[in-house]
């Protein structure tokens, strides 16, 4: 996966995912092959040349302007992020020397934030989804099945993209399981724009695509999506459905902190409270004991 490719497999996408009547093109009836817009129109709506337009999805114009990446963005009716997303690709196809990103580590600062978290469901992601920290609720609501030592061991790390797909605790946590799971992938191929060079992210994608058929499909969707915030029903296997509001408190590079509240009073808070009293402190540590050892 280069950035020629994924610029133009994503122009692509989009194009013929854009309807001609959504982005006000007259068909006059006539009867197309495909249910997208043609280059031609495409580029008549970014004011840009057929033939500039179709050498940018070829791979074969690496200089487009801000300018003409914001026009065909407009034509391509793309939100922010998505736009943001279309300038990373751009520049990640330009030929240049890349740095291969550095190791991730949870920073002295984001410990003692996870720290003061401690009445509140908490865990620190990386950039490939690895969680790199959590709390002992954000542990027992996110992954209780799992070891909770295992974020201090990085050949052990869960990853959350691969939980979501591939294990069936956590896709039974999600009663909307799919806006979950595409959430998951549109903040992935946010994450492949802005590291095309990152060959442990491209070894994830390629696991996934081939041991799921779902993802697969959804990440040839071509979808982005920032994952700031977003509400879940969820089904835990200890204190039954509660709704959470998941949010992302750090923004940028960098691990990102992702936190799950619940509407003061309301029956989710309570579960959460329950959960929060069913692993106490001592209870915790004896389970971290005994994972360790066995």
């Amino acid at each position: 996966m280069n950035g020629k490719s994924q610029l133009g497999d994503f122009l692509q996408a989009r194009r013929s995912q854009l309807r001609p009547d959504e982005a006000g093109v007259p068909t006059y009836g006539e009867r197309r092959r495909v249910p997208g817009l043609r280059r031609e129109e495409l580029a008549l709506l970014a004011g840009v040349s057929a033939s500039y337009y179709a050498r940018l999805e070829q791979g074969h114009s690496l200089n487009a302007s801000p300018e003409v990446l914001d026009a065909i963005a407009r034509a391509l009716r793309l939100d922010e992020s998505e736009r943001r997303h279309l300038h990373d690709l751009a520049r990640s196809a330009k030929p240049r020397s890349q740095r291969r990103p550095a190791p991730e580590r949870v920073t002295k600062p984001t410990a003692q934030l996870l720290d003061a978290l401690a009445d509140i469901p908490a865990i620190v992601i990386g950039r490939r989804s690895d969680v790199l920290a959590w709390n002992r609720l954000g542990h027992a609501l996110f992954a209780g099945h799992l070891n909770p030592s295992a974020p201090d061991v990085p050949a052990e790390r869960p990853n959350m993209a691969r939980l979501v797909f591939l294990d069936v605790h956590t896709r039974d946590l999600y009663s909307d399981w799919p806006s979950k799971a595409k959430a998951v992938v549109g903040n992935l191929r946010l994450v492949a724009g802005q590291y095309p060079q990152d060959g442990a992210l491209h070894t994830l994608l390629g696991e996934l695509s081939t041991k799921s058929e779902e993802f697969a499909s959804m990440w040839a969707d071509h979808r982005v999506k920032a994952c700031a915030v977003a509400e879940y029903e969820m089904r835990h296997p200890l204190i039954g459905s509660l709704t959470v509001m998941q949010q992302t408190l750090s923004q940028g590079p960098g691990p990102r902190v992702v936190i799950a509240t619940t509407a003061a009073g309301s029956p989710s808070r309570a579960a959460l409270d329950l959960l929060s009293q069913a692993i106490t402190p001592a209870v915790y540590a004896r389970s971290v004991s005994r994972f360790s050892t066995s």
